[in-house]
């Protein structure tokens, strides 16, 4: 089994930086893509940004933009979102999520293993 553990959550002022990271451990697997979800309260859970494990190829919310950034370090397992210039809209619950097999990075069912989520909240 895999577990994907998020961090970094938290209370920030609008235009403030936070960043994301996600550890994966248990059993050996390679993913094919690494992705970063939310779900704001009263809304259905959407995609933020992903990252194809074998090109490093990256795919954004056109909400996000300009403004956010995935990255990975394979050696320590960690995908990581660089969220900058926060706004009160971007306030949700933050997931990341492990895909083993090929798929659409911008999917929820291309997916196989999900984090518990972390929250952010961004004050006006």
């Amino acid at each position: 089994q895999v577990q994907l553990v998020e961090s970094g959550g938290g209370l920030v002022q609008a235009g403030g930086s936070l960043r994301l990271s996600c550890v994966a451990s248990g059993r050996t697997f390679s993913s094919n893509a690494m992705g970063w979800f939310r779900r704001a309260p009263g809304k259905e859970r959407e995609f933020v940004a992903g990252i194809r494990s074998s090109s490093g190829n990256t795919y954004y919310a056109d909400s996000v933009k300009g403004r956010f950034t995935i990255s990975r370090d394979n050696a320590k397992n960690t995908v990581y979102l660089q969220m900058n210039s926060l706004k009160p809209e971007d306030t949700a619950v933050y997931y990341c999520a492990a895909a083993v097999w090929s798929g659409s990075v911008y999917s929820s069912p291309s997916y196989d293993y999900w984090g518990q989520g972390t929250q952010v909240t961004v004050s006006s």
